[in-house]
């Protein structure tokens, strides 16, 4: 009866620090969506990956807690991560592009409405301004009012110029 008191109370501890980290990186993500300007589709991705993540992780160590001994639970988490292993492997352009879209949207300087200029080649350029970072794509308007896509994966490898406006201080 006290073993199961005690187990109760390590459940309720994980679940705690699962609400409370997930609520902070919840608001790093809000704040890199104002930051950065990035639209909140994006946001939402985002947030339902870290929640689905820390879920995971908080499962887990509810097992162990309830008994679950850890070589079962090794080889319950090795068999899902081998099989979705396999699928991502098969859709690898896809994970590339979705990875590509996560370091996009914490590390990257470029976001909606920066004009850029990509150095494809030494004597090709492609010029336009920002107008949506997806999931899977980077959309770029051209002075022409064409529109451009670039899978973020290939846009995460190039070169990319942005035009700083710089505005002088009156004295």
């Amino acid at each position: 009866m006290e073993l199961d008191v005690i187990k109760i109370i390590e459940s309720l501890i994980v679940f705690a620090i699962y609400v409370i980290v997930r609520l902070l990186s919840y608001k790093i993500i809000e704040k890199t969506l104002d930051d950065r300007l990035i639209q909140n589709s994006r946001g939402i991705i985002i947030k339902r990956a870290v929640k689905l993540t820390f879920l995971v992780i908080s499962i887990a160590f509810i097992s162990l807690i309830w008994g679950v001994k850890q070589s079962d639970l090794g080889v319950l988490i090795g068999s899902v991560l081998t099989v979705v292993g396999v699928a991502m492997f098969a859709q690898w352009s896809l994970l590339s592009n979705i990875t590509s879209s996560v370091i996009i949207f914490f590390n990257h300087s470029v976001k909606i409405n920066d004009s850029i200029t990509i150095m494809e080649a030494k004597d090709y350029v492609i010029e336009g301004k920002v107008t949506n970072i997806g999931l899977f794509f980077i959309t770029l308007e051209t002075a022409d009012a064409e529109e451009i896509t670039l899978p973020n994966n290939v846009f995460i490898q190039k070169s990319i110029k942005k035009r700083i406006n710089l505005q002088k201080e009156d004295s």
